[in-house]
């Protein structure tokens, strides 16, 4: 008996789209990086990007439980003195772009390195429930369905 190792030519991606209203952020971020890598697939191989692409939508409506929108900080430094600077993901999800949040968590959760940067650009996260991919007809995921604790009143 052989182990399989996938081939380009064996590689199927699908669509899939996500509607985040709701759902608990970090559960969200673990099911989407798993999707993205291909590892829900029976064939998965690690060394080839065979995950699906996927669609989040109503970024904007995600929850963060506990005390994480005021305590969890995203840090970077400008490169001079004194630039240090620092939002909180209460901010950045009540900014002008809150789909950052829910790229940063599903970016920390897939390998660094080239095949990281390449799975992320399979992801596309849109704060509001419109997107420009109707053309690929993406199927629908229900993370809600399945736990409980993935969704939060």
């Amino acid at each position: 008996m052989t182990t399989f190792a996938a081939k380009p030519s064996d590689i199927k991606k699908q669509w899939t789209l996500i509607d985040a209203d709701g759902l608990v952020l970090g559960r969200l971020a673990a099911i989407v990086a798993t999707r993205l890598r291909g590892k829900h697939k029976p064939g998965y191989t690690p060394h080839m990007d065979d995950g699906d692409h996927i669609v989040v939508i109503n970024a904007a409506k995600v929850r963060i439980t506990g005390n994480k929108p005021a305590q969890s900080l995203f840090r970077w430094y400008s490169g001079y003195p004194g630039g240090l600077k620092e939002h909180t993901q209460g901010e950045i999800l009540a900014g002008k772009h809150p789909e950052r949040v829910i790229l940063k968590a599903v970016e920390r959760m897939v390998p660094r390195g080239p095949m990281g940067r390449k799975v992320m650009g399979h992801l596309r996260v849109y704060p509001g429930p419109d997107h420009p991919h109707v053309a690929q007809q993406p199927a629908t995921l229900d993370i809600a369905a399945m736990n409980r604790k993935n969704k939060r009143a």
